[in-house]
C-alpha cells in the first residue's frame, strides 16, 4: 500500500472524529486554539494509537488466517464504511454528541476519542492482513490528518454549524468501502498492482 492510498484511508477514518469535532465547534461562539488543539491532539492521538494496536494484534494472529485475509479486510472495511453511511443518512438534525459539545474535560475528551477511534482498531488488523503496509508511515499519516481535520473541524462547526457533519461521514464511509474493495480485488488478481 502505497503512500497516496495510506493518506486516502486516513482520510477516510479521520471523518468521525472530524464529524465530532465540528459539533464540538457547534457548541462555541468562537473556536479558540486550544479547543481546537484539545480536539486535534485527543483524536489525532487515538487514531494513531488504534491501528498500531490492531496492526499487531492481526500480525500475532496472521498464521491463523492468512488464506482468508484479503475477505476478513475486505468485510471489516466495508462493515465500517456501511455503518459510517448508515448514521450518515439516519434522519436526525443534531449530531449524537451536541449533549457533550462544550465540555472538554479530560473524561469527556478520553470517551470521544475511544469511541472514534475504535474503527481505527479494526482498520489496523486489515492493514496487517492486506500484506506491504509500512505502518509506522500509515498511524503518522492517520494521527496526522485526523489531528489536522480535527481541529479544523472545531473551527468550522464555530463558523458554519452542522451542514458539514452528514456529509464528512457519508464520504469517510465511501472511502472505507473502496479500500476494503480494492484489497480484495487486488488479492484476486484482479489488480495487478
Amino acid at each position: 500500500m502505497g503512500f497516496f492510498e495510506l493518506f486516502v484511508l486516513a482520510v477516510g477514518l479521520s471523518m468521525d472524529a472530524f464529524a465530532v469535532s465540528v459539533c464540538k465547534g457547534l457548541s462555541s461562539n468562537r473556536a479558540s486554539l486550544s479547543n481546537m488543539g484539545k480536539c486535534g491532539l485527543w483524536f489525532g492521538g487515538f487514531q494513531a494509537l488504534m491501528p498500531l494496536l490492531g496492526f499487531f494484534f492481526g500480525r500475532l494472529f496472521a498464521e491463523y488466517i492468512v488464506s482468508v485475509d484479503h475477505w476478513i479486510a475486505f468485510f471489516l472495511l466495508a462493515l465500517i464504511g456501511a455503518n459510517m453511511l448508515k448514521e450518515a443518512f439516519e434522519s436526525g438534525g443534531e449530531c449524537e454528541c451536541c449533549d457533550k459539545n462544550a465540555d472538554y474535560s479530560f473524561k469527556t475528551m478520553l470517551t470521544m476519542a475511544i469511541a472514534t477511534s475504535i474503527d481505527a482498531l479494526a482498520v489496523g488488523v486489515s492493514l496487517s492482513l492486506a500484506g506491504n503496509v509500512n505502518i509506522w508511515l500509515a498511524i503518522l499519516l492517520i494521527g496526522m490528518t485526523t489531528c489536522i481535520l480535527s481541529a479544523i473541524g472545531v473551527k468550522i462547526g464555530s463558523v458554519f454549524g452542522n451542514r458539514f457533519e452528514k456529509k464528512a461521514q457519508a464520504a469517510g464511509g465511501i472511502i472505507l468501502i473502496l479500500m476494503g474493495i480494492k484489497i480484495l480485488l487486488e488479492h484476486l488478481g484482479v489488480f495487478p498492482f
